[in-house]
């Protein structure tokens, strides 16, 4: 079955030109489309897509907000999409939920790309400006107390996990560096998100970070 997608952003030629791209690939249905935040939530519940590509700055209901509130209430995906290289508020739209964002100006392929690989359970965190992203806002702030005990519930091994998780390795990186399977890397990744509560590798890149475990500025 094709993936279901809703396409929130107020601009009518992003949200028709995205519409459009998706729309011509067999596997992905373009199942509603919304011009605000407001809209989103109300057609994320009504129409149950699998991922809503979402527009980060929207009038009345903003992409954060929004993307908290579809979170909560379904078990929809949510790609964030922004103008900007570095936008505070992708952080917080991470921290609500998202697993993943891009920029806007994102090639045709590799919007397809991202689509699919976080209607499929992956994130998707633009390379070019994660790291200065997260370690911009997190440097404003002191490490939570309560999340670092949180990390006792992990073994050694999925704590390093973690830690390369953050680094933005991919799974056969993580294998490399710790000289395990990538199966054992996939299962590692697997309790890691089970046991912290988190829906996906870009929740883990932010506790990682929230926590103290890894620390803004370091290697």
């Amino acid at each position: 079955m094709a993936m279901r997608v809703l396409v929130a952003d107020d601009q009518d030629l992003f949200r028709g030109g995205f519409a459009m791209i998706l729309g011509a690939h067999e596997d992905i249905s373009v199942v509603g489309e919304a011009s605000d935040g407001a809209e989103a939530i109300a057609k994320a519940v009504e129409l149950a897509p699998d991922l809503v590509l979402m527009d980060i700055r929207m009038p009345n209901v903003d992409g954060v907000a929004a993307t908290a509130e579809i979170c909560r209430r379904t078990s929809a995906k949510v790609l964030v999409l922004t103008m900007y290289d570095v936008d505070d508020y992708v952080y917080d739209a991470l921290r609500a939920g998202a697993s993943g964002f891009l920029l806007k100006d994102v090639r045709r392929d590799d919007l397809v790309r991202a689509v699919r690989l976080v209607a499929a359970g992956e994130s998707l965190l633009a390379p070019s400006v994660t790291r200065r992203l997260i370690e911009d806002v997190v440097r404003r702030g002191s490490p939570r107390p309560s999340l670092r005990r949180r990390l006792a519930e992990l073994t050694d091994r999925e704590v390093d996990t973690l830690r390369g998780l953050a680094r933005g390795l991919s799974n056969s990186e993580i294998a490399a560096e710790l000289v395990v399977s990538e199966h054992t890397v996939k299962t590692h990744v697997s309790n890691v998100l089970t046991k912290l509560h988190l829906r996906d590798r870009a929740q883990a890149v932010v506790f990682a970070y929230e926590s103290g475990l890894v620390v803004a500025g370091t290697d």
